[in-house]
């Protein structure tokens, strides 16, 4: 499996030639082995690339994300089969039961708020405490909605009373740029396993392509959220997103092993995957956080 993040800024033409990507720019020509890279990000519009190598990347089951013209994260390429088995795994994804889904989300929600609480600085101790409430209270499909109402008490105590979400400003550029690149990570992990992206647990907006990525992807949001809240954030550029590219490089402590990030969002998906499918939310391995 890949494991560079490769970042293409300016004019180049991109093709394939004997399992190398070929970068070549007014200036100099790169090489770099399919099998090295993880994830291909296109941020300059001026940039051409062939068919040919597209097709290779998505047998490599290489996420390549393409930018618009304000270099923020606009499409990606997604195979249509990750798996010699996918037919199985549609299908078992299907018949995934709604208690099975219930339980699972309710522990997802549950890391989640816990990977928020350890971003608190310490003097947000009443912070702490109502958030702690509310894992407590949290019940099956997260019925009661304590991941909202977390949320809010959450992104007030890390960035301000005043924050909204709503806002157009650099830490909300910073914080959907970060979470773009989270999605799209869990949608290259999920179509390599085999299941629809479409088809969530919790989400299930029609008009969603990443439903089962919008969930899965949730307790890894403070990762990003940890990155963001170190900014200065007086402008927003490329020094910025590519700290925020590192992301899947942070080490990560996941069932009492270091990986990187990257590596372990294949290990949790995979947990969730067999946690569904044997309706066992114990198979369930999510990241640590030190509270």
């Amino acid at each position: 499996m890949g494991f560079r993040t490769v970042v293409i800024r300016s004019r180049a033409k991109l093709d394939y030639k004997m399992d190398y990507l070929v970068v070549r720019s007014d200036e100099q020509v790169n090489r770099i082995h399919l099998d090295e890279i993880a994830v291909l990000i296109i941020e300059s519009t001026a940039v051409s690339l062939t068919a040919y190598l597209l097709a290779e990347m998505s047998h490599k089951k290489i996420k390549v994300i393409f930018c618009d013209e304000k270099r923020n994260p606009t499409a990606e390429l997604c195979s249509l089969y990750g798996s010699h088995d996918t037919s199985r795994k549609v299908r078992e994804q299907i018949k995934w039961g709604s208690d099975s889904k219930g339980m699972v989300w309710a522990e997802i929600v549950r890391a989640k708020i816990i990977g928020q609480m350890s971003n608190l600085p310490e003097i947000a101790q009443e912070a702490r405490m109502l958030m702690s409430s509310y894992i407590r209270d949290i019940q099956p499909a997260d019925v009661t909605n304590r991941e909202a109402h977390a949320a809010k008490v959450y992104f007030n105590a890390l960035f301000g009373m005043e924050f909204s979400r709503a806002e157009n400003n650099n830490v909300n550029a910073a914080l959907n740029y970060g979470y773009g690149i989270l999605l799209s990570a869990f949608n290259r992990e999920i179509t390599s396993q085999g299941y629809m992206t479409q088809i969530g647990i919790f989400h299930d907006n029609i008009f969603n392509h990443f439903n089962l990525s919008s969930d899965l992807m949730e307790p890894f949001r403070p990762y990003v959220d940890r990155i963001v809240r170190g900014m200065s954030l007086e402008n927003f550029e490329h020094e910025e997103k590519m700290a925020l590219v590192n992301v899947l490089n942070v080490t990560v402590t996941i069932s009492n092993q270091q990986h990187f990030l990257s590596n372990a969002i294949r290990l949790y998906a995979l947990s969730i995957f067999d946690a569904l499918s044997d309706n066992d939310i114990a198979k369930i391995r999510f990241p640590s956080y030190e509270l």
